[in-house]
């Protein structure tokens, strides 16, 4: 798959009511060439290519049947898998609002918010064997702060994947420069065979941005039976 362009960069100057930090946001956008290859494919957005990049390292795509997308908007990753696995059962949630995916059911509400697991639970009719969060918190502009935001959205979704995946599934989620902290990763070990860090070539060199890849979920422990039957 092809990484790059090819072409004259395109220059933008700075227009009537336009910030220099908009003008070279604009000039990113124009140059990137994710973002060309999303227009011209019909995705969503470049982070899109995210996925597909990461399936192809992790193989997260085989043989999905259901799936569940944290952080959904603008709905590109739900994308990835609907053409990638086109009869898997797809539910996605965000707090933004995201236009209608053909074959993917939508919530627009707040992830933490407390009725959020049980509605897509039962939207998902059925234990998932993926589930994908590309969540993250608003920007502060105080990096300890907003790492600590974003790690609260990871372990709160790392919880929501052991109760909804099946044995053998996979969780992955996005969690910023330095990946995810000691205790969770020890909890991601002791839930998944398997936990490693990637940055996927269409993350951008100057973004905190990792994802955490658990796979092989063991399942939960059962809690042990009271024998009522002693004398």
């Amino acid at each position: 798959m092809s990484r790059g362009g090819s072409g004259a960069r395109t220059r933008v100057k700075t227009g009537r009511g336009r910030t220099a930090s908009s003008t070279r946001w604009l000039a990113r956008q124009l140059n990137d060439p994710y973002v060309r290859r999303a227009k011209a494919e019909g995705y969503r957005s470049r982070a899109a290519y995210k996925l597909i990049e990461l399936d192809e390292r992790f193989h997260l795509l085989k043989g999905v049947s259901r799936v569940i997308d944290l952080g959904i908007a603008p709905g590109g990753w739900s994308q990835v898998v609907r053409r990638t696995a086109p009869k898997a059962a797809i539910v996605g949630i965000d707090l933004l609002p995201v236009d209608p995916i053909d074959g993917v059911t939508i919530f627009q509400m707040d992830f933490m918010d407390d009725a959020a697991p049980d509605l897509l639970t039962e939207a998902l009719g059925g234990k998932a064997d993926l589930v994908l969060s590309d969540m993250a918190a608003n920007t502060t502009g105080h990096p300890q702060t907003d790492h600590l935001r974003t790690m609260a959205l990871v372990e709160t979704g790392c919880a929501f994947a052991a109760d909804i995946l099946r044995p053998g599934g996979a969780y992955v989620a996005k969690v910023l420069a330095g990946g995810a902290d000691n205790d969770l990763v020890a909890e991601l070990k002791r839930l998944f065979t398997t936990v490693k860090h990637a940055k996927p070539p269409a993350s951008r060199k100057d973004s905190s941005e990792w994802y955490v890849i658990a796979q092989g979920f063991k399942g939960r422990a059962q809690p042990a039976r009271e024998n009522n039957d002693a004398p």
